[in-house]
């Protein structure tokens, strides 16, 4: 079981740093590039503030263990739908490689979080 809760909290870190932190960082500390990731795509300015502030609710949703579950289920929903359709963004619009990837490895890191957090509701563990 420790095993298993070690693994969920470094995926779900690594998560919140990438899809929750660094955003918001960005925001707050070089808002002249708050839309460096969505301006070449072709999207208003106003859809990265909304992606900014999704991102950062969805990251907080997953680290508070006494949420409620459907919340939670809600938020990895809502990370997964984001990185399913940036990486198609980034494939229709610039075809780089390394910007297609990039939202599929951390999808990647999603679905270990998510697994891992059902594998210990499973075993009784929602304390996380």
């Amino acid at each position: 079981m420790k095993r298993n809760k070690i693994i969920f909290w470094i995926a779900t870190i690594l998560l919140v740093l990438i899809e929750g932190l660094m955003p918001l960082t960005a925001l707050l500390f070089s808002p002249e590039n708050f839309n460096a990731g969505t301006k070449p795509l072709g999207y208003p300015d106003y859809f990265a503030y909304a992606l900014i502030m999704c991102k950062v609710l969805g990251s907080v949703a997953l680290i508070i263990p006494k949420l409620n579950p459907k919340l939670i289920e809600w938020a990895y929903a809502g990370l997964t739908f984001n990185l399913i359709f940036a990486s198609f963004s980034h494939l229709v619009v610039d075809k780089n490689i390394g910007y297609i990837l990039f939202p599929l490895i951390v999808g990647a890191i999603l679905a270990i979080s998510y697994t891992y957090r059902q594998k210990l509701k499973k075993h009784g563990q929602d304390q996380l």
